[in-house]
């Protein structure tokens, strides 16, 4: 190990928090890739006074969660992973999920994380206490505070399973597809799968050829293209293992043609077209009933929902086990469930394939501001923060994966990156600052942010007319980023002290104190 391993300082104070309540410098919620990376970042930055607390008991994530059958990443391997932690031996050029689980529980060894995990550690509630200046932690398994939380829980965290009427008295196994119960064995059952999003494509196939009859209730079709999936190679294995610097190109050129296609995704929609009339040509050869393919064929502009990729979705669908109901599901009775059409499947299970809170996370509702209201109060009207991360009234609490940071094309592992340059930066600032310091985003800034980005958002794909998990109840799309990721790693490369409120300890009534930030760039010398 070279040297002896650091522990969080984890300072037991008797406190309004409780006795036993344990102190430190930042609290990290959720062991994902952006929990995780949030915790190698501030290693790197010398922060070992920290703690990363999982309400699960083992780390991954959404990677852990979603382990149902064909479940695997739609971005390539080498893309989708640290730029800090290349790995030279992914098995496939689209790993599954065992590999990328195994991927995180690595990174998490290399860098000596373990000593900094709570597993079984829930948030509860977080409330920030303005006298103290630090972040009150209640948690299933004891309490904390903290100068700074990173909330790392991401927006693929919570799944969302639609209240359908008599769904409590159905007889047989419901779940969903992040929930998978893997000790019911589904060969010779009828099986229904809700809906045809990135899981359902990916566990259609995969559990078609086992199932009795599998009935898919789908209320919009899916753009879909052929996945290039294959499995790399050993001698280009053993070159990324000798010359390392084939990884970092290998991954540099995944990057840069995601780059180049942006444009056609934010500014020119009509340019997808080519990928419309490829889409077209792989459902026509896949599927040559007329009737399901013209059931298949989306009425939207592509690129409009999330462009899913697969070779064996079609083939799958076109097989005669499969039945597609062009409806959302609207009830069930008993065993059998009917379709907003009236249409009717008896089936011996149901997985719902139905997505995850994103626009509503609620994580939002277990943290208290400094007004004494909740972000879930705060966001009632739509998620909106300071350049993906801060949010005005939340003092020192920062979200990696936060609103309008998403993408439709590239890998979400560039803008964690990115947010972790933002998170380093700020800490480096309540650093220069000195003593109990907090930064509180100014509403005006928040505001600026947001109005330049709906105005950019106006132009994109996105906003072309589909209902999509991108968009809020009010539709607004609050969700991605419209632009690439060298945009966004720019825009977040280091905290503009300008768009902040400092606040201070005032020493002689124990009472915080606001005072006005220095002009923008002022520390950047220093910083």
């Amino acid at each position: 190990m070279g040297r002896q391993e650091q522990v969080p300082n984890e300072r037991a104070r008797n406190t309004p928090e409780g006795p036993g309540a344990r102190h430190v410098r930042v609290a990290v919620i959720g062991s994902g890739f952006g929990g995780i990376g949030a915790a190698v970042r501030l290693r790197r930055e010398g922060v070992t006074d920290f703690v990363v607390l999982e309400r699960a008991d083992s780390l991954g994530g959404t990677w852990r969660d979603n382990s149902y059958p064909g479940c695997a990443c739609d971005v390539p391997s080498h893309l989708y992973s640290f730029s800090f932690a290349r790995n030279p031996d992914w098995p496939r050029t689209f790993s599954g999920q065992e590999h990328i689980r195994a991927y995180l529980e690595h990174v998490a060894d290399t860098f000596r994380l373990r000593s900094h995990i709570r597993f079984g550690h829930e948030v509860q509630l977080m409330t920030w206490d303005a006298e103290r200046l630090h972040w009150r932690i209640e948690t299933s398994a004891g309490d904390f505070t903290a100068d700074v939380v990173v909330s790392a829980t991401g927006p693929l965290s919570d799944p969302k399973v639609p209240d359908v009427p008599g769904l409590d008295g159905f007889p047989g196994a419901v779940f969903h597809s992040a929930r998978w119960d893997h000790d019911l064995d589904l060969r010779g059952k009828r099986v229904a799968v809700v809906g045809t999003g990135a899981s359902a494509i990916q566990i259609v196939p995969a559990i078609q050829p086992e199932v009795a009859s599998l009935t898919l209730f789908q209320r919009t079709p899916p753009w879909v293209v052929p996945k290039a999936d294959r499995a790399v190679t050993g001698v280009e294995r053993w070159l990324h293992r000798q010359l390392p610097f084939t990884t970092a190109l290998r991954r540099g050129l995944l990057w840069g043609v995601r780059e180049l296609q942006v444009q056609a995704f934010t500014k020119r929609p009509r340019e997808l077209a080519l990928v419309e009339s490829v889409a077209k040509a792989h459902l026509a050869r896949a599927v040559k009933d007329p009737a399901l393919r013209a059931a298949l064929t989306p009425s939207y502009r592509i690129g409009c929902k999330r462009i899913l990729l697969s070779s064996d979705y079609y083939p799958a669908i076109a097989r005669p086990n499969v039945d597609v109901v062009t409806s959302g599901l609207a009830e069930v009775r008993g065993a059998t469930l009917v379709a907003t059409d009236g249409t009717q499947a008896e089936v011996d299970a149901v997985v719902f394939s139905t997505g995850f809170h994103v626009t509503d996370m609620p994580i939002a509702e277990r943290v208290v501001g400094a007004d004494g209201v909740t972000l879930a109060e705060a966001w009632q009207d739509g998620v909106r923060s300071l350049r993906g991360a801060t949010a005005a009234g939340f003092p020192n609490w920062m979200t990696i994966i936060g609103p309008n940071t998403g993408l439709g094309n590239s890998s979400m592992i560039l803008m964690i990156e990115s947010q972790l340059n933002y998170m380093a930066d700020y800490l480096r600032q309540l650093a220069i600052l000195g003593g109990r310091t907090a930064l509180d985003p100014r509403p005006a800034a928040v505001d600026a942010w947001n109005d330049r980005i709906q105005e950019r958002m106006k132009r994109t794909v996105w906003n072309t007319g589909c209902k999509s998990w991108y968009l809020d109840d009010a539709g607004r799309n609050t969700t991605l980023w419209p632009g690439t990721t060298s945009e966004f790693r720019r825009a977040v490369r280091e905290v503009d002290l300008g768009e902040y409120e400092v606040v201070r300890a005032a020493p002689a009534t124990k009472t915080a104190q606001v005072t006005e930030a220095p002009k923008a760039g002022s520390l950047g010398a220093t910083a």
